[in-house]
């Protein structure tokens, strides 16, 4: 017996012989096999699917931050006092409107209706120079919001760029009576660009600069003379 015993321990650690299943005492039957908690995914939780407005929108605030950027470097470097700093604070300013114009533009693919982010496109092309992108930008953003003031002014900036002052003085005449202070903004954008032709004509002739300067001064006197609607406002009460 002895014997019989120590061969059967030698069978169930050689693995010969296995244990029967356990038998519950009440029904008899075998308990079935843990169940084993399921495993969490690794896999990170999706974020919620964004719609093709709801990205235009973040694309046109990321652009709305590297306009500003730029606009810093660029008024960080007028005020340097060497040459080499400016050089290199408007190379830094040159690269951030890029980026602005990187995020407009996709923001302008993915809602076509825009007109916000068609507008601030064209005031950074018109930043980097390119005034006949810029207008087709503002015209865009025009047609699909004919009085936006920003629009009215910046597109009215790359008029001047473009030498067409005519086009310059109705967008001014346009402005005066519905938006002072963006008219007052063109004016002054106005008078910078007489004193640059004064001393370089360029493809405008001598006169032509005079007679701009002229009416430019007509219209400054003229501002003074006529209180705006919130200056209005305030006298009422």
């Amino acid at each position: 017996m002895k014997d019989k015993l120590v061969r059967l321990s030698l069978w169930f650690a050689m693995g010969i012989l296995t244990l029967p299943a356990i038998v519950v005492a009440s029904g008899g039957s075998s308990m079935p096999p843990p169940t084993l908690p399921s495993t969490p995914s690794n896999s990170a939780p999706q974020p919620p699917h964004k719609s093709p407005a709801e990205e235009a929108a973040e694309l046109y605030n990321s652009g709305i931050q590297h306009r500003d950027k730029a606009l810093a470097l660029q008024k960080e470097a007028a005020a340097a006092p060497a040459e080499k700093d400016r050089s290199k604070l408007e190379k830094k300013a040159g690269k951030e409107f890029e980026k602005a114009i990187s995020d407009y533009r996709r923001a302008t693919q993915l809602n076509d209706k825009f007109h916000q982010a068609f507008s601030d496109l064209g005031f950074c092309m018109r930043k980097t120079g390119d005034y006949n992108g810029a207008l087709e930008a503002y015209n865009r953003a025009l047609s699909l919001a004919p009085a936006y003031a920003p629009a009215i002014e910046y597109r009215a900036g790359a008029y001047l760029g473009l030498d067409q002052v005519e086009d310059a003085k109705k967008a001014y005449l346009e402005l005066f009576p519905s938006d002072r202070s963006r008219a007052d903004e063109l004016l002054g954008a106005m008078k910078g660009w007489v004193q640059k032709r004064q001393g370089d004509a360029g493809k405008m002739t001598p006169e032509m600069v005079q007679a701009f300067g002229t009416w430019v001064q007509e219209r400054e006197e003229l501002a003074k003379q006529t209180p705006s609607v919130s200056e209005l406002q305030i006298r009422k009460w």
